[in-house]
């Protein structure tokens, strides 16, 4: 793809969450070849198998999978890592209360911990009916904005608002003597797609609906985006990737005619007051794992941290008893969760170690890695990067790692369009999840469920979802012998 200007924003190429020693000209032609796409596949790569470079652990055949520190963590920081563990898997409690170091749960929420949406450090699920939990899926919401409410310093942002009633996010559960703002209704209808040689594959297509509304109606304009959580493996490399490697593949007015325009997500950070680039959420609307923590507390939880203060959470100004309620700020911590619980869970998050990949040598395995690259899903899916060298963070310090990602926003379709924007994010775009661990997610998470609202039940159904500027690789694989499909699976299954 070719190298294009992303926005015209002063910082945009800021990484100031990062202590950066600069690479030299040697160093930056040994990553540029070896970070080159392969045409060999007679053979796995080299260090192919160790998808997190020195951090990469070993492939468990448990549900602790994801579960596993950094394997290149020193033993001091394995302790910091258990901590910060511990915060990620607190209960949080209502407010008045005396255990004090973990009270102020919502007056709204979706759950009462990090641990009870991302079970196992791994996906969240799909209710299974109407009786079943949606504790790891919810709705996010807003409606248009106006030209004030741009973000000058951002070329092509798209200006959102919070719903005036409902926030920027649906909860669906609450604290004693507050209702919940909904109940989450899923109800799918089924599609059938035939593959060549006659195959049939049958794609649950979702209808979402916000019913019991406990605040009375939502905007009229109302966007409403579902959003399942992801696996939280491999982050604090994503961090470290350098942000002029992932712009060097942006490519929006698709200049080199291949049908791919891979864009960046510019967002602005809350905790540097400066446009940064998006790397974190389904549409790479955070640029940090600090931010997506702390926003993650506030909007899921209810929690207010240094990043986002507001002790009553997601309330509005029109859930009076809500913010009039008592919650967990004041006290020696100032906010709910403060700057030394948010960096424990920071670091654990930094620091979940990515599994080896299995397999890499079998035939089948290198066969659907060829039709893979051969496809063109390389063009969004990006094998390889290497993270910076780092003073202070020797885990993710100059490792060639494989997270099968270009963590740009692509254009994906009609059919998977939420039609929300989020920041230069459109409707209509997504960012390429990373692939690494996605083999695993069965054994981790106990379901098959991917996309950004678990519709699809299989790798292959998540495959024949692809549209937009993936059209044609999914038609690729629907006109594939079905050897040629099951040997691509097999390769995704190995990752």
């Amino acid at each position: 793809m070719i190298c294009a200007p992303v926005a015209a924003v002063s910082g945009v190429l800021d990484e100031p969450h990062l202590n950066i020693i600069p690479r030299t000209e040697a160093e930056i032609a040994r990553i540029q070849a070896v970070t080159e796409p392969t045409t060999d596949f007679s053979a796995a790569a080299r260090f192919e198998e160790k998808s997190a470079g020195a951090a990469t652990v070993r492939a468990r055949l448990d549900a602790d999978a994801f579960s596993q520190s950094s394997a290149n963590i020193s033993f001091e920081d394995e302790l910091t890592f258990k901590v910060g563990n511990g915060f990620f898997r607190k209960l949080w409690v209502s407010s008045p209360s005396s255990t004090l170091a973990s009270d102020g749960l919502g007056p709204l929420y979706n759950a009462r911990s990090c641990q009870r949406c991302h079970l196992k450090d791994g996906r969240g699920h799909t209710p299974e009916n109407a009786s079943d939990s949606a504790v790891s899926l919810f709705l996010r919401v807003s409606i248009p904005g106006g030209y004030d409410d741009n973000i000058a310093d951002i070329e092509d942002y798209i200006a959102t608002l919070p719903d005036p009633t409902y926030g920027e996010q649906l909860q669906d559960f609450a604290v004693q003597g507050h209702p919940a703002e909904y109940r989450l209704e899923v109800t799918y209808a089924e599609e059938t797609v035939t593959l060549a040689g006659g195959e049939t594959v049958s794609l649950r297509r979702p209808t979402y609906r916000a019913a019991d509304l406990g605040y009375g109606p939502l905007h009229p304009d109302a966007m409403l985006s579902p959003r399942v959580a992801p696996q939280m493996i491999g982050l604090g490399l994503l961090e470290a990737i350098p942000a002029p490697d992932i712009l060097a593949n942006t490519d929006p007015d698709d200049e080199d005619d291949d049908g791919i325009s891979g864009r960046a997500n510019i967002v602005w950070s809350v905790e540097f007051d400066l446009p940064m680039l998006g790397r974190f959420g389904l549409k790479a609307g955070a640029p940090t794992v600090r931010h997506q923590s702390a926003a993650a507390f506030s909007g899921d939880i209810g929690i207010s941290s240094p990043l986002f203060p507001n002790g009553a959470g997601e309330c509005t100004v029109a859930q009076v008893d809500c913010l009039a309620g008592p919650h967990g700020d004041g006290d020696a911590r100032v906010t709910e969760v403060d700057d030394q619980g948010l960096d424990l869970v920071t670091f654990y998050s930094r620091n979940l170690g990515v599994p080896a990949r299995r397999d890499v040598d079998d035939p089948r395995v290198l066969h659907g890695k060829e039709l893979f690259y051969q496809t063109g899903c390389i063009s969004c899916h990006q094998p390889s990067f290497v993270t910076h060298r780092l003073e202070d963070r020797p885990e993710q310090s100059f490792q060639l790692i494989w997270p099968y990602s270009d963590l740009l926003l692509h254009d994906m379709g009609e059919g998977l369009a939420d039609h929300r924007p989020e920041a230069r994010a459109t409707g209509t775009e997504w960012r390429t999840p990373p692939l690494w661990g996605v083999g695993l997610t069965e054994q981790v998470s106990g379901h098959t469920y991917f996309l950004h609202d678990g519709r699809a039940r299989s790798l292959l159904e998540a495959i024949l979802w692809h549209g937009g500027e993936a059209q044609s690789m999914r038609d690729a694989v629907v006109e594939m012998p079905k050897a040629d499909r099951d040997d691509l699976i097999t390769f995704l299954e190995s990752l």
